[in-house]
Formats: structure tokens, C-alpha cells, sequence
């Protein structure tokens, strides 16, 4: 493959930072540091960020050191982000805060978490990740004097909640999984606040942090599966772009040992995706003729992406790794055990919030008796959780405990 042509400098279409729309409350200018490198530092040293170390990815605690958190998704979503900004004239600062960010609203126990929490959630306008994550960096950190949340750009937070796409057609209808539901009320109400022009796509940075994910999602969680021998060599051939990698490792390195194989299939992976995602970034870019962030925004389909070939390519990992790994017997029987910790834990904290820290404690009791955010209160309290504190939390509180094995 032949070299790419890099942008020599900013692109046109890039964010700016230094016409940013600014933040919530107005602060003065860094002299040290441009807008978004200062939301990214912010992201690094919230809390939120530090607990993802012990939140899930795939795998619970309990299956070894070597498997990835959320935090360590978070940081390779980061540097593949970075990768496709750069290569692309975008602002890789903005780029990297959203995929750091992106994953600050997850529930402990992963999906599975996030599932059981917005089932019990349904009365009280159910749970979602993306929305918890607004709610996070607008409101649940509390580390600074002047304001509640992280304060951050218009632009971190506009990426933050469409780095997958607009939430709303032109007429107002909510698409997607919002569709049949409506929006996630955390969204809505922030919107009313400071309009975060939902029936628009976001930045090209922030469309970049989306693709980052999903790279990131099938490269690694193939590492995870085959090291942790849910799936092996003989499974993944089963994909023709999967097989052919293994072929030409086997050609090069004959006898190579497996965890090297591993590891270099999985370098190859992620190669294959970020370069063909330039190569299409880049044609479908020059394609539009945009010369501003603005008219990204305004697009009707989005501009970084994979190619034909590749999105089919991606869609088949994916429904390998549905079928082969994140149905496995293993993976089901731990899910089951954690989703019983999340049932056990809200009602009883509903019924009894005094039973939660101080802090909380003195929340429930301001609220008194609005039930809608009594629950919400809880629902932030265990989304808030680390894996491991959730099973300490459910064995303080009840005799009997799944032990997540």
C-alpha cells in the first residue's frame, strides 16, 4: 500500500479551538493550553475516568490481569482516534477527550449492567450510557468550585453525545434505538440548556472517536477471546479477511508461537481498518468539497468511515464475535450472576437510601418522596460503580452473593 498523503497542516474542516462555542460558564482563556486540551485533561483527572479502571469490558476481574477494562479500551480508542485526526488535518486533542470520554456513563458489569439498569430504569425514562456520560461531565462531578460536572467545550460535549450519529431526523423524530422511546431525558433537558444541534452530525473529530471504537471493539476483543480461550485459530477462520491474516502470519513466521500470533493478527486488524478508514475519510472528504466544521455538521451521511468492502468486513467480525464469544457459555452464566447484583442492589437502595454513602444518604432525603428522582439518584449511584465494589456492596447487604465464576 502506498503511502498517504497527510494534510501538511489543519485541515479547513477541522474544529478550531480557538473559535470554539465555548463553555457553559465562562472561564478564562489557558495560556498554556488550547480549549480542547484542556477538556481532555479534565476528562483524565475525573474520577468517572480513574473507575473505569475496574469497569468491564467483556470480561469480569475474575477471568485475570491481562484482559481489557473499560479504562484500557478507553486509552486504545484514544490513540486510534489520534491516528485517524492526525492523518485526516483534524484536531487530535478534541479527537482523544471524546474517546477517553466515551465510555464514562458505563455501568459496572458492562452491558449487562447497563441492560439490567435500564430495565429498572423503565418507569423512570429507562438508562443510557451515552446520556449517563452527559450526565457525568455536567453534572455529577464535583470537583470544582465555580461549577458542577467538567464544564467542557460545546464541541466535547456535542461529540460526546452524537459521535454515532444525528439522535434526531429533521422533523424532530428521534432515530435509532431512541426511535419507538424518545430521547434519553438527561439529553433533553441539557439541550433545553445549551442546544446541541441533534439533528445534525457532529464534528469530523467526533466521527473519527466513533470509529475508533469500533476498531478498537473487534481487534481487541478477538485478543481477549483468543487469549482467554473462548474462541480459537479454527473458530476466526471461519471469516475469509480473518483466515487470510492467519495465512500470511503462518507464511512468515512458521511456527510462530500463539501468543505471538495473537498479537500480530490483532496489529494487522487494527492497520487494515484505520488505513482503509483514511482512504475512504479522505475520498469522501474531497467528494464533499466542505471547507469548514460547519458544513460537516451539515452533511447528510457521514465523512469518516470504512469502505463498502470494509463495513462488510466489520460486520461480519462483529457477528462472529456475537455468536462465537459474547454468547459463550462462560460469558453467559457470569452475566446472568452479575445482572442478579444490579436487581438485588436498586430496590433496596430505593426502599432504604440510607443505606447508600453519606452523601447520597443526604441526596434521597432532599428529594423526600418524588419517586422519579429518588431513582434516578440511585440509578447514578450504581452506575457509578466499579465491578468489584458492586459484589462488595450486594455482600454487605445481602447473605447470599453470586461469586461471578
Amino acid at each position: 500500500m502506498q503511502a498517504f498523503a497527510f494534510p501538511p497542516a489543519r485541515a479547513p474542516y477541522a474544529a478550531d479551538g480557538s473559535r470554539s462555542r465555548g463553555r457553559l460558564i465562562a472561564e478564562p482563556v489557558s495560556p498554556s493550553r488550547t480549549e480542547f486540551q484542556r477538556d481532555r485533561d479534565r476528562i483524565i483527572h475525573s474520577t468517572a475516568f480513574r473507575r473505569l479502571a475496574h469497569k468491564t469490558q467483556v470480561f469480569v476481574p475474575h477471568e485475570g490481569d491481562h484482559f481489557r477494562t473499560r479504562l484500557t479500551h478507553s486509552l486504545e480508542v484514544g490513540q486510534i482516534a489520534r491516528a485517524l485526526a492526525r492523518a485526516l488535518g483534524l484536531d487530535d486533542d478534541l479527537a482523544e477527550a471524546l474517546a477517553l470520554a466515551h465510555d464514562l456513563g458505563h455501568t459496572p458489569f458492562g452491558h449487562t449492567g447497563e441492560d439490567a439498569l435500564d430495565e429498572l430504569m423503565r418507569p423512570y425514562g429507562g438508562f443510557d450510557h451515552n446520556a449517563q456520560a452527559l450526565r457525568i461531565v455536567t453534572k455529577l462531578e464535583r470537583r470544582y468550585a465555580a461549577f458542577d460536572g467538567l464544564n467542557l467545550t460545546w464541541e466535547t460535549l456535542e461529540g460526546l453525545v452524537k459521535h454515532n450519529g444525528p439522535l434526531l431526523q429533521p422533523d424532530g423524530a428521534p432515530v435509532g434505538r431512541n426511535a419507538k422511546r424518545g430521547l434519553p431525558a438527561a439529553i433533553v433537558e441539557f439541550d433545553a440548556v445549551q442546544n446541541l444541534e441533534l439533528a445534525q452530525y457532529a464534528s469530523a473529530e467526533a466521527q473519527a472517536a466513533g470509529l475508533a471504537d469500533d476498531i478498537a471493539y473487534n481487534a481487541h476483543d478477538i485478543d481477549d477471546g483468543l487469549r482467554a480461550g473462548l474462541i480459537d485459530f479454527s473458530q476466526i477462520a471461519e471469516v475469509d479477511f480473518l483466515r487470510d491474516i492467519g495465512s500470511e502470519i503462518e507464511s512468515l513466521y512458521p511456527g510462530l508461537e500463539p501468543a505471538r500470533v495473537i498479537h500480530e493478527l490483532v496489529r494487522r486488524v487494527i492497520t487494515h481498518f484505520i488505513e482503509d478508514a483514511i482512504e475512504e475519510s479522505q475520498r469522501r472528504i474531497a467528494a464533499s468539497g466542505v471547507a469548514s466544521v460547519e458544513e460537516v455538521r451539515r452533511q447528510s451521511l457521514p465523512l469518516i468511515g470504512f469502505s463498502q468492502a470494509t463495513t462488510s468486513v466489520d460486520r461480519l467480525i462483529k457477528s462472529f464475535l456475537f455468536q462465537n464469544m459474547y454468547r459463550h457459555q462462560r460469558l453467559t452464566r457470569v452475566r446472568d450472576q452479575a445482572a442478579e447484583i444490579i436487581r438485588n442492589l436498586f430496590p433496596r437502595f430505593f426502599e432504604s437510601p440510607e443505606l447508600m454513602p453519606e452523601e447520597w444518604a443526604e441526596a434521597a432525603a432532599r428529594i423526600g418522596s418524588d419517586e422519579a428522582r429518588r431513582a434516578r439518584l440511585v440509578c447514578d449511584y450504581i452506575a457509578g460503580m466499579t465491578d468489584r465494589y458492586a459484589v462488595a456492596e450486594h455482600h454487605r447487604l445481602f447473605d447470599e452473593a453470586p461469586d461471578l465464576r
